[in-house]
């Protein structure tokens, strides 16, 4: 492997690590609280307040840009949490039909954009070797500060607290990773190690970093797209932590 490919590799690899710091435990969560499509929705949401900075002309202000995004998935959030208060009973149904409305109103947004196909493509599967040191520098503070805030007060958060943790989270790593890529970092590890009693936490970390590890190798190797090749590594990592688990219930 040459210079130039650890140049690449090393900081989309960094990238991956950020994501499943956070990603992971959320992932376990929305796992308990079986909201599955949340992350996507949230995501989705998050993703369409970076089209709506793009259509405002903000690209060139990246300040602005995260507020249009973090205001939108945060709006997005309010949403989940009063879904889940209010219809408990049919909320994956509502959830992932606002996945759907977020989704086709990206589209419309775009629809006079002549590179509108480019810019769905990097929204859905990420240019995580393109990531440079100021987004890993920013995502790496925001970490830190979402894991502080998570470990200390998860207990106290209530509904809108989770989801406006998860909502900021994604924010950042949608722009990191692209939406499948988010998907699969936060249900992958979780849904993998859902039989793991002991020593969760380490099956799952192992499942996203043997997913993002191999994927970029893959994808560098074999000139494939790297987000897609990231979920795939991962899916097929996961898959194996699962069936070598024992039959049990996660702790």
């Amino acid at each position: 492997m040459n210079t130039l490919e650890l140049d690449i590799l090393l900081p989309a690899f960094l990238a991956g690590l950020l994501v499943l710091a956070t990603h992971i435990p959320f992932g376990m969560r929305v796992l308990q609280r079986g909201v599955i499509f949340a992350d996507l929705a949230v995501a989705q949401i998050a993703g369409l307040g970076v089209v709506i900075a793009g259509l405002l002309d903000l690209t060139d202000r990246p300040l602005l840009v995260q507020l249009v995004a973090v205001t939108s998935a945060l709006c997005g959030a309010a949403l989940l949490a009063w879904i889940e208060r209010r219809a408990p009973e049919v909320k994956e149904a509502y959830i992932g039909l606002t996945f759907v409305l977020a989704a086709s109103l990206g589209i419309l947004l775009m629809s006079r954009d002549v590179h509108a196909g480019e810019h769905l493509k990097d929204l859905l599967v990420g240019q995580i070797l393109w990531v440079n040191d100021t987004q890993l520098i920013a995502t790496a503070l925001l970490t830190a500060i979402l894991l502080a805030v998570w470990n200390g007060f998860r207990r106290h958060l209530g509904d809108f607290g989770f989801y406006a943790l998860f909502a900021v989270a994604i924010t950042a790593s949608v722009q990191l990773v692209g939406i499948y890529l988010v998907f699969a970092s936060l249900i992958v590890p979780a849904l993998a190690t859902c039989r793991h009693a002991k020593r969760r936490y380490l099956f799952a970390f192992a499942t996203g970093i043997a997913g993002y590890a191999f994927g970029l190798l893959l994808s560098v190797w074999l000139d494939l797209p790297a987000g897609a090749a990231i979920v795939w590594t991962m899916t097929v990592a996961g898959a194996v932590v699962l069936a070598t688990a024992p039959v049990g219930k996660a702790g």
